[in-house]
């Protein structure tokens, strides 16, 4: 079941993102940083309670948002929960008005499939780039950006 995360699953989710983050999968979140936005976040909870997957979508201007911290524990990927965590984040945006969503990762084949189409990151707004100075691999940054516009 997808559902929008609540205070009790931000050290759950705390946990999965830093387990890919130490991979280099994903940029780290903080607790603090969890707290603030946990509005962002949404959870694919198992039957017996357990998070185990996790998605955001970050509102970055009127007419754009991202989806990120999209992680499905090591056990769960391939059985549709990371399509089905994006396709929440899609539906949320179109809920608000928001008509472009953007990802950056390092799993382009997975986001093609979902019909986003790969960009130069030139081409997004320089506020996208708030988090990227918190990453070690600033500014070298080797992910791919994706745009989907709908």
């Amino acid at each position: 079941m997808i559902r929008k995360a609540t205070i009790k699953d931000i050290k759950e989710i705390h946990t999965l993102l830093n387990r890919f983050a130490e991979k280099g999968a994903l940029l780290p979140r903080s607790l603090s940083d969890l707290y603030d936005h946990l509005r962002d976040y949404a959870v694919f909870e198992e039957e017996s309670g357990t998070v185990v997957g996790v998605s955001a979508l970050h509102i970055c201007w009127e007419d754009l948002a991202e989806i990120r911290s999209l992680a499905v524990k090591e056990e769960f990927q391939g059985s549709g929960i990371g399509r089905r965590l994006v396709e929440f984040c899609l539906s949320e945006a179109l809920t608000l008005g928001i008509y472009k969503v953007f990802t950056l990762t390092y799993e382009p084949g997975f986001f093609e499939r979902l019909g986003f189409k790969q960009v130069d990151k030139s081409l997004l707004p320089h506020k996208v780039w708030a988090d990227c100075v918190r990453c070690s691999k600033f500014p070298d940054c080797d992910e791919i950006a994706m745009i989907m516009e709908m």
